[in-house]
């Protein structure tokens, strides 16, 4: 039986990642992807869009040396359930799973999983004396929750006002929810204009690498992108 050590987490867990951290000690941006997966993204060939975004949005963070050592992505897919697609993967890493859509919209869900997760990733950073910077949770999404998400809603609120991660909501298509997706998060939620995935997540793996290359205490402000999305 393993023990549990004093930030909560079993030493099994640690060991898993120490030889990672020992071999890149470079302080953590942890981003999770929260993609809707649900049967509406058939749309349009919105899925198909969005395989391509990713794609675009690993290439970029390779390409960035810093940021390929110090960004660490998630991606983690929901329709009627939830599926976590990478653990924590620096960019150098990150290997891409190809998305299809189908089923409900389990979005509250998805929320409360990815709060779990970064708080899991935070103790393995601390128990392994790894700085990190404010984590991200990016969610983009072309309808509404299915799922019950008033606890959803807290919990962003609440890491929002204690500043444990920032939230982000991108609404795509005309039948999102933009009402619900303002309820959800802090941050006024952007609305994706047409398909550009693509310029979207150039714009996220922009944001990233600008982080990896402040100090994890500073404060990053980062400029709205234009031309591709409106408040």
């Amino acid at each position: 039986m393993s023990e549990q050590t004093p930030y909560g987490i079993e030493e099994q867990d640690i060991k898993f990642d120490v030889v990672e951290f020992a071999e890149n000690p470079e302080p953590r941006c942890p981003c999770i992807l929260l993609l809707d997966c649900s049967g509406s993204m058939q749309s349009g060939n919105a899925i198909k869009e969005l395989n391509n975004g990713l794609y675009s949005f690993q290439q970029q963070l390779r390409d960035d040396e810093l940021a390929s050592k110090r960004v660490e992505v998630t991606v983690i897919k929901f329709d009627s359930n939830v599926e976590i697609l990478n653990e924590f993967e620096t960019a150098e890493n990150f290997v891409l799973h190809e998305l299809t859509a189908s089923g409900m919209t389990s979005m509250g869900q998805a929320i409360e999983q990815a709060v779990n997760m970064l708080e899991q990733r935070k103790r393995l950073y601390k128990a392994n004396g790894i700085s990190y910077y404010r984590p991200w949770i990016f969610l983009l999404t072309d309808g509404a929750p299915t799922d019950d998400w008033d606890n959803a809603v807290d919990l962003v609120h609440e890491g929002e006002h204690n500043k444990q991660f920032a939230f982000f909501a991108v609404g795509v298509g005309h039948d999102v929810n933009m009402d619900i997706l303002r309820q959800i998060s802090v941050r006024q939620p952007l609305k994706l204009v047409g398909l550009k995935f693509t310029e979207l997540f150039q714009w996220l793996s922009n944001s990233m690498s600008s982080v990896s290359r402040s100090m994890p205490e500073d404060e990053i402000t980062l400029e709205a992108p234009s031309g591709w999305a409106k408040i």
